[in-house]
């Protein structure tokens, strides 16, 4: 069975958004973890080489694959921020209708930038998604 490669990493948030070269990319990732983190309560994780995810779950499929993955994330792209929220999708659809600028992709949600968006919409998707994904996953 083929490992999962994005696991919990030891490596430092701050060291991991430090190395974001530009710097308003890099003010808004240090302002969407502030945000996660107090929507979640859960402090910041690196997930992967890239991925920054608040709390973690335990997944098992019927075929025998099994891992951790965290409850929510995003993680800072070179042209968007990839927004990954676990929420009952028609709540998702209703919270997306108001969250302003943005594109999805599969379970991703894209923004440019944060001036682009509703960010209490942002908020409410953050702590609903957290909640939603807590009540829907075995931790």
């Amino acid at each position: 069975m083929a490992k999962n490669i994005t696991t919990e990493r030891e490596e430092s948030v701050t060291e991991f958004l430090n190395s974001i070269t530009d710097d308003a990319k890099r003010d808004e990732a240090v302002k969407l973890v502030e945000l996660f983190i107090a929507e979640t309560g859960y402090s910041a994780k690196m997930w992967g080489k890239a991925i920054i995810g608040f709390g973690s779950y335990h997944y098992k499929y019927e075929s025998g694959r099994e891992g951790d993955a965290p409850l929510i994330s995003f993680s800072p792209r070179a042209g968007t921020f990839a927004l990954y929220f676990l929420l009952d999708q028609i709540r998702r659809e209703i919270l997306l209708a108001d969250l302003g600028k943005y594109k999805t992709n599969g379970g991703c949600v894209h923004i440019n930038k944060l001036s682009d968006i509703n960010l209490q919409t942002l908020k409410t998707l953050i702590k609903e998604s957290s909640e939603y994904a807590k009540s829907h996953t075995r931790l």
